[in-house]
């Protein structure tokens, strides 16, 4: 378990580091040749490439303990589903233009007690999120609109197409105690110009 997406960072780092001790992790990383304000939440370098991470942690309010030796938590509730797919969305995309090279690949990594993202929509009604809904089984590709395109600063354009399987994480005691998680992984862009070897 994690008290917030920092600490999930920090932990995913420390356990590469235990299961292959040569790989480097980075927290924090800007990227080059894009907007200043742009960083990157984990980038791990090896011998034979480099894999750039990044990382939603969503919640629903839930306390208990967990972990050996036992650790109190205490989450907070995001209470904003629709948000968190567009979030997450944004990551698979931003991920998609940072691997940009032939030896660097990228994971969207999402982990939640939020069954909302898993759970396939009940209602028929359709929502500002809809083509954004990121439940177990959906395929997503090409252009995903906002509203119906009503927000254009939302709209999220993916290189290739994903199809989604959601998997357990932990169950806990108590309301909320069912967390999953979501790897999407991103593969190298082809069709970019290739860095020189060695750089």
């Amino acid at each position: 378990m994690f008290h917030s997406e920092a600490d999930l960072q920090h932990s995913f780092a420390l356990a590469v580091g235990e299961v292959v001790p040569e790989v480097r992790c980075r927290l924090e990383v800007p990227v080059r040749g894009s907007d200043a304000s742009e960083y990157l939440d984990l980038l791990c370098l090896g011998l034979a490439g480099r894999t750039a991470v990044e990382f939603k942690y969503v919640t629903r309010q839930w306390s208990g303990k967990a972990g050996t030796p036992p650790e109190e938590y205490a989450l907070r509730g995001h209470n904003a589903p629709d948000v968190a797919r567009r979030e997450f969305l944004r990551d698979v995309g931003r991920l998609e233009r940072f691997c940009n090279r032939e030896d660097q690949n990228g994971l969207a990594l999402l982990i939640t007690n939020e069954a909302s993202l898993w759970r396939p929509r009940q209602r028929r009604m359709p929502t500002r999120d809809e083509e954004f809904r990121i439940h177990h089984g959906r395929e997503l590709s090409g252009t995903l609109l906002w509203a119906g395109g009503s927000f254009p600063d939302n709209t999220r354009v993916l290189r290739s197409a994903y199809t989604l399987a959601w998997r357990p994480y932990a169950q806990l005691d108590g309301s909320n105690g069912e967390f999953r998680y979501l790897a999407v992984f991103i593969s190298a862009d082809p069709t970019q110009p290739q860095p020189p070897r060695g750089a």
